[in-house]
């Protein structure tokens, strides 16, 4: 299914978590990208169309990433759907102490944004078996405003293309990564020049075949409920009532050396987004941006 191009410019100016998903990092149908020994990483991918019966040809969602006395926190923030949840509870308690330590806490706790595309595999050296395929892809803000950016280019000398088309107008996308500061810098990813995937017309329509439902990713029925998230919490953060100043003071000291790189890097390299709950702590939301794409929907 093809999506237009002002259409596109639209809810990427809006875009902003609409359903919800419970997590699977051993999903085999969502790739990525793999570092060599240099630190470095390298893969081509072309952005996949909208799939049938869906509004775009992406979603969003949001999560929650941090590690406390209890083990590891990793589950996908109820935020997402319009509901409360029991870390951005937290953490709108933590930043309302108004003791610093309690506010750095919040802040290594707030929400991250995630999204995900369908993709085809042009090349993959680290896992070469995966070109010619279709996966699911999970990316972060960084590579999300490198595609508004193609669909709106800054200066009049650039041409607008779409990125999800497989024909003329769409172009491959050169994933280039490096280690900046122990995160993934996505900075040199480039679009190639536009260019039909393949000429062969029976191809193209096979691999528009093979898409995944994205709105499977973010169904309701994919979140983990309140109650089993704030148990998890408690667990993790070793909680049996309000906020502890000093159990706040331990956490915050813990998570100085968080080891993200062995936790969905892709996406923990780039600018978290707090949470609608987490407001209070100063920091954009993307609220705004929720609502807007919320009204494009509902036109």
């Amino acid at each position: 299914m093809s999506t237009s191009l002002d259409k596109l410019r639209a809810a990427m100016e809006s875009a902003s978590p609409t359903e919800g998903a419970k997590k699977s990092y051993s999903d085999d149908t969502m790739w990525k990208p793999e570092l060599d020994k240099t630190g470095n990483g390298f893969a081509i991918v072309r952005f996949l169309p909208t799939p049938e019966n869906e509004e775009m040809p992406w979603v969003s969602y949001f999560d929650h990433g941090f590690q406390g006395p209890g083990g590891w926190y990793i589950e996908k923030s109820l935020t997402t759907l319009n509901k409360k949840d029991p870390v951005s509870e937290y953490n709108t308690q933590l930043w309302n102490t108004g003791i610093e330590a309690n506010k750095d806490q919040a802040r290594k706790q707030k929400r991250r944004l995630h999204y995900v595309s369908n993709v085809y595999i042009v090349s993959d050296p680290k896992n070469p078996d995966n070109e010619g395929k279709v996966f699911k892809y999970r990316y972060g803000k960084k590579i999300f405003e490198q595609l508004k950016e193609a669909i709106s280019p800054q200066f009049a000398d650039e041409e607008a293309i779409n990125p999800f088309d497989l024909r003329g107008e769409g172009a491959n996308f050169r994933i280039k990564i490096r280690k900046v500061d122990g995160y993934w810098n996505y900075d040199k990813s480039e679009f190639d020049k536009p260019a039909p995937l393949f000429d062969d017309e029976a191809r193209l329509t096979e691999i528009n075949t093979q898409t995944y439902s994205l709105s499977d990713v973010i169904a309701p029925s994919e979140f983990k409920t309140y109650e089993e998230l704030k148990e998890k919490l408690d667990r993790v953060l070793g909680l049996s009532g309000g906020v502890s100043n000093s159990t706040a003071e331990s956490i915050a000291e813990d998570q100085e050396e968080v080891p993200w790189a062995n936790v969905n890097t892709d996406s923990v390299a780039e600018e978290p987004v707090i949470s609608s709950a987490e407001a209070s702590v100063g920091e954009s939301t993307g609220d705004d941006a929720m609502d807007y794409f919320k009204k494009l929907a509902q036109d």
